[in-house]
């Protein structure tokens, strides 16, 4: 099959899609803003595969034909993780944006996506509603697939909501089910102790986890008696391991502030001291306090996004992870470079697993050579949470029951 893509990113979704399909991508689209975010990928394939931007007077190879074409849109616009997601926020044009290009000029068979599970809630509902529009005006039935990484085999606890568009002069006027998935996940501590390769393994963040973070240092040698970082690591269980962050594991053991303030007075942490006062009457009050302190990974972690690669320690190692790591955990290959990693490390942040990114290639796959089910409807949800499907006939469905 013949697949493109558009605002890959660093690529996440593209190495799948290569893989899966057979071939590299015939042709990159993006915009001047993602240059910086998939100088990477072009560097990985030696700027052989085709790149056109868009706003600098690119354009598509429109008389070429395309089975498949997948994209990478900013998520920040519906993710709870930024401070102000909705309708007001410019990171959903882009969502928008493609789906014009590629449904009007494209053509696809297939044009797909990754972003918030928001896109399916209220948040996103002015979104969907953009978005199934532009896929009626342009003959292409859509379906969204919600799920979590972790069902796919990748230890992190992150939801993300998948869409789809299916040409309806290619598959009628229905839409297929796709497989639902609860793969067991690899162990977090086995991937990042597992990489072998000894290129660009420097650490991001260059402090030692248990001298320099006072928090983790207070952990170790208050709470835990003076433990070193390996016995700590020992010591976890994988109960909630996604409040592993070292302020989280100082509260469950029943340390306020005010304790942990004196402590850190009496060890030469002034700065500190004003930090844990404002936190203890914080939650004293009812409120609650950013917490993005050293992270020890035990089975699983949260979201790999925004502070994540600079407080994730190595399991057993008394260090923050390294560059290679954070890659490899999110499936990038091992001869994968990433350009200018000092300013470049959020790039890994902003991807799809390797690893759901390829079961949903699969699923494609398996659509085209007619091998899964179809329902009959041009507008489908699925949650792969609760392997459940919802759909509507043309003549009953409105986007508010959909909702």
């Amino acid at each position: 099959m013949k697949h493109a893509t558009i605002i890959p990113l660093i690529g996440g979704e593209a190495l799948a899609s290569t893989d899966v399909f057979g071939s590299r991508p015939e042709y990159i689209l993006s915009y001047d803003v993602f240059k910086d975010n998939e100088k990477h990928l072009l560097n990985y394939w030696d700027y052989e595969v085709p790149y056109h931007v868009l706003d600098k007077g690119g354009s598509a190879p429109l008389g070429e034909k395309i089975d498949v074409m997948s994209s990478v849109c900013p998520c920040a616009g519906l993710s709870q993780y930024h401070s102000k997601p909705g309708e007001e926020n410019q990171n959903n044009q882009w969502m928008e944006k493609t789906a014009r290009y590629v449904l009007g000029e494209v053509k696809p068979n297939v044009f797909w996506g990754e972003n918030a599970p928001a896109l399916v809630g209220k948040i996103g509902e002015f979104m969907l509603k953009k978005l199934r529009q532009i896929g009626e005006e342009n003959g292409y039935s859509m379906s969204l697939y919600l799920t979590k990484n972790i069902k796919h085999g990748v230890p992190q606890f992150r939801k993300r909501t998948f869409y789809f568009f299916w040409k309806k002069e290619r598959f009628g006027d229905r839409t297929p089910l796709l497989t639902y998935y609860n793969r067991p996940h690899k162990k977090i501590e086995d991937i990042i102790a597992g990489v072998k390769s000894n290129f660009q393994v420097e650490p991001i963040n260059e402090k030692i986890p248990s001298q320099d973070d006072p928090y983790y240092r207070y952990l170790l040698e208050e709470v835990n008696n003076g433990m070193t970082h390996r016995e700590y690591y020992d010591s976890l269980n994988t109960e909630n391991v996604r409040g592993n962050d070292v302020e989280s594991m100082i509260e469950k053991a029943g340390h306020d502030y005010n304790v942990v303030g004196k402590w850190m007075d009496k060890e030469g942490y002034e700065r500190e001291v004003p930090k844990c006062e404002r936190k203890y009457e914080k939650l004293a009050s009812g409120g609650n306090i950013m917490r993005r302190g050293t992270i020890v990974p035990k089975d699983y972690i949260g979201a790999f996004v925004g502070h994540y690669p600079t407080v994730l320690t190595h399991p057993y190692e008394d260090r923050y992870i390294n560059y290679r790591e954070a890659m490899t955990i999110m499936g990038l290959p091992s001869d994968f470079e990433l350009l200018d990693p000092k300013k470049s490390v959020n790039h890994i942040c902003q991807n799809v697993p390797y690893q759901t990114a390829s079961d949903m290639c699969e699923e494609i796959k398996a659509v085209f050579n007619n091998d899964r089910p179809w329902a009959d409807t041009d507008f489908l949800f699925q949650s792969n949470i609760n392997q459940k499907h919802e759909l509507w006939n043309k003549e009953e469905a409105t986007l508010e029951a959909f909702i």
